[in-house]
């Protein structure tokens, strides 16, 4: 990738808040930068690990896929190693959610558009 469209990829990541530059510098070399992932962009994870699922599915080569997310346990005391993957769970809990039993629903922060259209009269309104 040519060094000026990382450059602009970058800044517009550290712009949105996904990542952060943290400068270092080696001896005897000029100041460099490298990238972090912010809270809001470790919050990504799930989403990125969802995408290389799907394109390990639908996109990989036939030898199979070019990276494999692992989990490595904070401990290092037990060897997992094993493949990392996206699960859907609802907050009571259930998972293995089929396609159809998910639904989107108007959240508290829904906005709905005027459609012009009157207004059903609320009872005990302008009285």
């Amino acid at each position: 990738m040519a060094s000026n469209l990382l450059a602009t990829r970058l800044d517009t990541l550290v712009a949105a808040g996904v990542m952060r530059r943290v400068p270092y510098q080696e001896p005897g070399d000029r100041q460099r930068f490298e990238y972090h992932l912010t809270e809001q962009g470790q919050d990504l994870r799930p989403t990125l690990v969802a995408l290389l699922e799907w394109g390990d599915k639908y996109l990989a080569d036939p030898q199979g896929p070019s990276v494999i997310v692992r989990h490595r346990p904070a401990d290092d005391d037990t060897a997992c190693e094993e493949p990392v993957r996206v699960v859907l769970e609802c907050a009571a809990g259930h998972t293995r959610l089929a396609p159809e039993a998910v639904y989107r629903a108007p959240g508290p922060g829904a906005r709905f558009l005027d459609t012009g259209k009157p207004k059903p009269a609320t009872p005990g309104a302008g009285t």
